[in-house]
């Protein structure tokens, strides 16, 4: 990437891809830093969708097989989608650490760490729904609103693990990430709580979902870690 310098001719200053408006060439260092933040940014989201797209698509087809009925309603999905479409643009005013190297794309091991992570909260979901058919004896309008307060909170305890390639919580999360994750907290609770377009589910049945999704985020957050360094993404 060609640089100039702010005393260049137009000629130079056109045919550069960076301009230091200031003397000297720190601009040049920050430039890199910000190159770097705006990748993790864009990594973060990567990873994000591919492991929501594994979810939504293999959770329907357990759910099925668990139940014997389809366990999502499209009003259910539409709310799921619209829930994770907020934080998931979050994500874009999200705070990062640059890379200490400089990044290389690696698509497939990026589509294979997003496999790994989704088929992880696959299994949570798989597990809240089959505590709550086998365990609580929920009939399958229960099982559906479980299970979207189930993929809700899995994809919150994802996100938060998506976001780090290090320990969650070694960078504070942005203020639009913790505030959209509380809208989505309230909406989602809200209405499995009330039993807006979905059944009424208990009090205590939501906070155990919830405390679920807590535990199972660090859980995960301790197996990703040497999971993304074989993969080489960092």
């Amino acid at each position: 990437m060609g640089i100039a310098v702010s005393t260049a001719t137009d000629v130079a200053k056109s045919a550069a891809g960076i301009v230091l408006t200031k003397p000297g060439l720190g601009g040049i260092v920050a430039s890199v830093k910000e190159g770097r933040v705006t990748f993790q940014r864009i990594l973060t989201y990567t990873l994000n969708s591919v492991t929501k797209k594994i979810v939504q698509v293999l959770f329907l087809a357990v759910g099925l097989v668990m139940t014997g009925h389809a366990i999502l309603t499209p009003m259910l999905m539409v709310i799921i989608m619209l829930t994770g479409d907020l934080l998931g643009m979050s994500l874009a005013t999200d705070n990062v650490r640059p890379s200490p190297m400089p990044n290389v794309w690696r698509i497939g091991q990026l589509t294979i760490a997003g496999v790994f992570m989704g088929v992880s909260e696959l299994v949570f979901c798989a597990a809240v729904l089959a505590v709550a058919k086998f365990r609580l004896g929920f009939g399958i309008e229960t099982l559906r609103t479980v299970a979207f307060a189930a993929v809700v909170v899995g994809n919150q305890a994802t996100t938060y693990t998506n976001r780090e390639r290090g320990r969650m919580g070694s960078c504070r999360p942005s203020r639009w990430l913790i505030g959209s994750s509380a809208v989505d907290v309230t909406i989602a609770s809200t209405l499995a709580i009330s039993g807006i377009a979905m059944s009424p589910l208990p009090v205590a049945v939501v906070g155990g979902i919830f405390g679920a999704a807590a535990a199972f985020a660090v859980v995960l957050d301790f197996a990703k870690v040497p999971v993304l360094s074989r993969l080489k993404i960092a």
